[in-house]
């Protein structure tokens, strides 16, 4: 048997590649009105824009489920839950619970990826990757710790209403003044979401994008993702720019945002996310 990672939907990660690494998924819950969806498994059709819409974690009873199931799967070798930044959601918090209810004493390693979207799901993949080769569960613990501590997280959103509504943006955002003549750049710096920057132009705001992926980049091999909502030519030219200017990428993945993180960030938003010496 070997240690099985476990994460959450929002890391957004191919489903090719979370079957290849047999990694577990925990559903985050999408609320459309007075109906609770889960991501990635109910069928959903939202509207973006809406006020009803917004999200929840799963519950710890659900984390502890899904704990219980891997723990089972890797027979005793152990289990390594990688999610979504603790400032972002309650995500990491009931898995924390679940596991003080657990009799599984230092079976279940937790890991706050400081990130969202593929920020975490670069991380679990270097972990997966390493449990795939048969390490044992400290080392894939810190195999997903120090990706986490690597991965910069750079999002460029249309208009940054949804993310104040929702609490999840810094009250730095007061000082974009009209978001009609600017496109606010974002990142996500010790597990907060904050402003970057504010560019005039949706190109310049590309421009600025990959020179952020550049200057994270360094100079051993990278990790690159880029994400999108609903805008998909657009993730194909960031990816295209990115190929050509980013020195020594290992990896590219290209994958839209889920519904848990695109309530959020509204449609039309891109990211780049970059994990500098890769994953595995």
């Amino acid at each position: 048997m070997a240690v099985v990672v476990v994460t959450d939907s929002s890391a957004s990660l191919p489903a090719a590649l979370t079957a290849e690494l047999d990694i577990a998924v925990v559903p985050l819950h999408v609320l459309v009105g007075d109906r609770a969806v889960r991501e990635g498994i109910d069928p959903i059709d939202i509207d973006y824009s809406a006020d009803t819409v917004t999200t929840s974690a799963p519950s710890p009873g659900e984390m502890r489920e899904a704990y219980e199931a891997a723990l089972a799967r890797s027979g005793g070798d152990g289990v390594v839950a990688v999610h979504i930044s603790r400032q972002l959601s309650g995500t990491w918090e009931a898995g924390r619970q679940a596991v003080r209810d657990m009799d599984a004493g230092d079976r279940i390693h937790l890991v706050d990826s400081l990130g969202a979207g593929l920020a975490t799901g670069l991380p679990v993949l270097a972990a997966a990757r390493r449990a795939r080769d048969g390490a044992a569960l400290d080392v894939v613990y810190d195999t997903a710790v120090a990706a986490s501590s690597r991965a910069r997280t750079f999002i460029l959103v249309n208009r940054t209403e949804q993310l104040r509504r929702g609490g999840r943006l810094s009250s730095a955002a007061a000082f974009f003044g009209s978001e009609l003549v600017t496109k606010p750049l974002l990142q996500i710096v010790g597990g907060k979401l904050e402003l970057r920057e504010k560019v005039r132009t949706r190109s310049k705001a590309y421009a600025k994008l990959v020179a952020a992926a550049v200057d994270a980049a360094g100079d051993d091999g990278v990790a690159v993702a880029v994400q999108h909502l609903a805008a998909p030519e657009a993730a194909e030219t960031l990816a295209a720019q990115l190929r050509d200017t980013v020195p020594g990428i290992r990896e590219l993945i290209i994958n839209e945002f889920g519904p848990a993180l695109g309530v959020h960030l509204g449609a039309g938003a891109v990211g780049v996310l970059v994990v500098p010496g890769g994953c595995g």
